[in-house]
């Protein structure tokens, strides 16, 4: 196999960035291939010993990459999650979705690691969405390196000074900063040396992504139970009691219900209703991917699908049978092309779930993507999709001013 054109022309150019600034940041879209591109980088830039970051499910993918285009460097790849566990003298770090880092006002776990163990080396970082939500995610992703554009500003609290138009929100028991509206002007010029952006529109991609709502009628006795819980905020059960004491609690209840599971005050949880499982089965007779939300739902489609359905990824390229993933966990790094169609039993609260997982059936030779979009009649999956369709999170605040016309 060889590399495109375009794929060889960025890693030339990310090279010379690298070589000159010790960073470098391909804010390529996916399906683009960013993974080959930067092993490119490294090989162009000299690196002897490459430690490879990423999430668990792209390990296989990575690897298989590196073996076919003939790279000879050193090369270990690793999930963020296992970053304690590893030793090694590597010579530059590969971060893939690194936006993963760029929590903010404070770093995670895994973004302090790396500071730690790996801040005075070269770094290459990889994401089709540096900043899904806000700018401000840009500080700790390059915080991670001794060669931040932005080191002067040694904490983000400093860094919001002078590029954030820092406000309050009141949330009743307290006023708290809201540092999410950052000042892309004042950034850009500084980023723009390390970045290097490529769209698949660039690429040569034409394929477009087409998204079907299909609402399914869910059991009379789970709008019953959701009504009950909405209104008595428990619902007492024979052995179990599903508690929604507070608006977190009912959020994330109601979020279940209307999908068919439930998580208990003890800790157990049950499908109440399958209507959604017994819809996909019996709508779609092609191969398929699945994303769920809740783990109960996954038990729910293993018990409507048996044996003609997996979580394994090899298995699901290699056979008839379709496949499920967790939307987070799903969402980066991997291929569902085999796919006919991708369809969503449920949603998640996060706009970046939305804008990265919808892209899983994208090739450049692919010319239609079409998904399928699960909701509940009169459920809480129309409210959640208004929002992360117009890269908004479905946040507390919002769930409250649509429960006024929930409890109706």
């Amino acid at each position: 196999m060889k590399l495109r054109d375009y794929q060889i022309e960025i890693a030339n150019k990310a090279s010379e960035i690298l070589t000159n600034n010790y960073l470098v940041y391909l804010s390529m879209e996916v399906r683009t291939g960013k993974t080959v591109t930067s092993l490119e980088t490294a090989k162009l830039f000299g690196a002897k010993n490459v430690l490879f970051l990423t999430k668990k499910n792209a390990i296989k993918s990575i690897k298989k990459d590196y073996e076919t285009f003939g790279y000879q460097f050193g090369l270990t790849v690793i999930n963020n999650e296992s970053l304690h566990l590893t030793s090694g003298n590597f010579d530059l770090i590969i971060s893939d979705e690194h936006h993963r880092c760029g929590t903010y006002p404070k770093p995670n776990k895994v973004t302090k690691l790396i500071k730690l163990r790996y801040a005075n080396l070269p770094m290459i970082f990889l994401s089709g969405t540096p900043h899904p939500e806000s700018y401000s995610q840009i500080y700790h992703q390059f915080w991670v390196s001794n060669y931040s554009p932005f080191k002067a500003w040694t904490n983000f609290y400093k860094f919001a000074q002078v590029f954030i138009n820092i406000v309050q929100k009141n949330f009743g028991y307290a006023k708290v900063n809201d540092y999410s509206n950052c000042n892309y002007d004042k950034i850009k010029p500084i980023m723009d040396n390390y970045f290097i952006t490529y769209t698949q529109k660039e690429a040569g991609f034409t394929s477009e992504v087409k998204e079907n709502i299909l609402r399914v009628k869910m059991k009379p006795y789970t709008y019953d139970l959701i009504n009950r819980l909405k209104k008595d905020k428990l619902v007492q059960g024979n052995d179990e009691l599903i508690l929604a004491d507070t608006a977190v609690k009912l959020m994330s209840k109601v979020h279940q219900l209307y999908s068919g599971t439930v998580k208990f005050e003890s800790g157990k949880t049950m499908t109440i209703d399958n209507s959604k499982a017994l819809f996909i089965k019996d709508k779609f007779k092609d191969k398929i991917a699945i994303f769920y939300k809740f783990t109960a739902e996954l038990d729910t489609l293993k018990e409507v699908y048996k044996d003609n359905l997996t979580t394994d990824l090899e298995e699901f390229n290699s056979t008839d049978k379709s496949i499920a993933l967790q939307i987070v966990s799903g969402r980066e790094g991997i291929s569902l092309s085999m796919a006919k169609y991708l369809v969503y039993y449920n949603i998640d609260f996060s706009a970046l779930s939305y804008w990265q997982s919808r892209d899983r059936l994208t090739t450049m030779d692919r010319l239609n993507n079409e998904i399928f979009w699960i909701f509940a009649e009169n459920g809480i999956e129309d409210k959640i999709y208004k929002a992360v369709s117009n890269k908004k999170n479905y946040t507390l605040n919002v769930f409250k001013k649509d429960y006024v016309s929930l409890s109706n």
